[in-house]
């Protein structure tokens, strides 16, 4: 155990969390540990072994208080987790000690006109199912919809689904209100709100243990569903960019592939010709016909449709999006991995198009359209033709030798994967709510240089 140096046993450590829902077995503790952090050859052998000492499930606020007292008092690490669908190890504990599993905190507190208040371990899908009742739902998910919780999305995620209407989870006004509980020597209970949320978002858990959530909502449109091919790779890619730049027709997602990409998705294979670039998009059913007109202005051909009326049959294009695009290439080839860029200065697609003629096979491009500062923009996924360590760094350093943004997937450092600088919004809310280290110790770059100056 990495935490051996506190004064307590496990033995002991069980009596003190006498009550709460604990487990020890060593396959399922190894299980919770760990994410799809096998995505990337290079996080493997990092994290590899890299598993907490127990999970703790607590039932309600007052266990995670609870839990957090045990923490600070033997100075045991906490690392607190929801589904695991991240990509990055965010939630797999470096120094061991306790796993806190959300997955019990699953209370819909309330759902009003544009708003919803819930308990961080309730799942996106349940969200959306219970506020469509009302007529709204998220304004945006991850690929993983269907088994990611909010509290997780919010912790490490970034946008998805519905982006490129909304933005990125960063952005003012789509995450209202956080309830953290902390690891000081006497832990409390601390609700932010407004531009104070960003102490904690996309934080991967470093600086708060989220309980609760109030988020956004957006106007539950019936989606239409299409795949639209193309005889060309840039044609579909400039497609996906006028239609993004269609503010008339109401879209929640725009996600375009080259060609090789399409032979992975099995469930489509009968639909999507061989050596089809193609794009998968989600339409409001109000917005077909001038959605129809756009296709035939880019000479592209509609090979599958789906209507709203049955959206409960089958596969959704959903599941072939965003990273589920990397899952299910490499269910077919284990040694792929991938990157993700921003074309964020690339109105013509220049940029996209000199990365797609210069890495060929070797990096496939995959993009995803989203809203940055009220622009859209590609946002690519590309699946990579893993050789070498160097191999991939070179395919980095090139992309951003060109003006590509790169946010690292094959890193667990929060900074390094993101936008590359210290928020010391977050650092010194850190510093404050946590003062021992404890929370998912190892994941902050700038907590790290804390302990390193003192």
């Amino acid at each position: 155990m990495a935490w051996q140096i506190s004064q307590i046993s496990l033995e002991n450590l069980l009596e003190e969390l006498s009550g709460l829902e604990v487990i020890t077995n060593s396959t399922q503790v190894a299980k919770l540990s760990e994410d799809y952090y096998h995505f990337s050859p290079i996080l493997i052998p990092l994290l590899a072994g890299k598993v907490g000492d127990l999970v703790v499930r607590p039932r309600n606020e007052s266990e995670v208080l609870r839990i957090a007292q045990i923490s600070v008092k033997y100075k045991i690490p906490l690392t607190v987790r929801g589904s695991g669908t991240g990509n990055y190890g965010q939630s797999t504990p470096l120094q061991g000690g306790m796993i806190l599993e959300t997955s019990r905190l699953q209370e819909i507190k309330w759902i009003k006109a544009g708003l919803a208040r819930v308990e961080t371990g309730v799942k996106l899908a349940t969200l959306d199912k219970k506020a469509q009742e009302t007529g709204w739902e998220s304004r945006m998910v991850p690929s993983t919809v269907r088994s990611a919780t909010v509290g997780g999305f919010i912790a490490g995620g970034s946008g998805g689904i519905g982006s490129v209407l909304y933005g990125q989870l960063r952005d003012r006004g789509n995450l209202r209100a956080l309830r953290v509980v902390t690891l000081e020597d006497q832990p409390r209970i601390i609700e932010l709100r407004g531009d104070d949320v960003q102490k904690v978002n996309h934080a991967y858990g470093t600086n708060g243990i989220i309980t609760e959530l109030e988020v956004p909502l957006a106007p539950a449109y019936a989606w239409s569903e299409f795949v639209v091919s193309f005889a060309d790779f840039m044609t579909a890619a400039r497609f996906g960019q006028a239609l993004g730049n269609s503010d008339g027709i109401i879209k929640k997602m725009i996600s375009v592939h080259a060609a090789s990409i399409p032979a992975y998705f099995v469930s489509l294979r009968s639909s999507i010709s061989a050596g089809s670039h193609c794009a998968l998009v989600l339409v409001a059913e109000s917005d077909r016909e001038p959605f129809c007109s756009l296709v035939s202005e880019f000479q592209g051909d509609i090979c599958y449709e789906k209507n709203p009326e049955e959206a409960s049959k089958g596969i959704s294009l959903v599941e072939f999006s965003w990273n589920h695009t990397t899952l299910h290439a490499r269910a077919a080839d284990s040694s792929l991995t991938y990157l993700q860029s921003l074309f964020l200065n690339d109105p013509n697609l220049e940029l996209v198009q000199q990365m797609h003629e210069h890495f060929g096979d070797e990096v496939i491009m995959h993009l995803e359209f989203i809203r940055v500062n009220g622009a859209v923009i590609p946002a690519a996924i590309q699946i990579v033709r893993f050789t070498t360590s160097d191999r991939l760094n070179e395919i980095i350093r090139y992309h951003e030798s060109k003006g590509v943004f790169i946010a690292n997937p094959h890193t667990y450092i929060l900074e390094d994967g993101g936008m590359k600088v210290v928020d010391y919004d977050q650092l010194n809310f850190k510093r404050m709510v946590d003062p021992h280290g404890l929370m998912n110790p190892g994941k902050m770059r700038a907590w790290q240089g804390e302990l390193n100056y003192t």
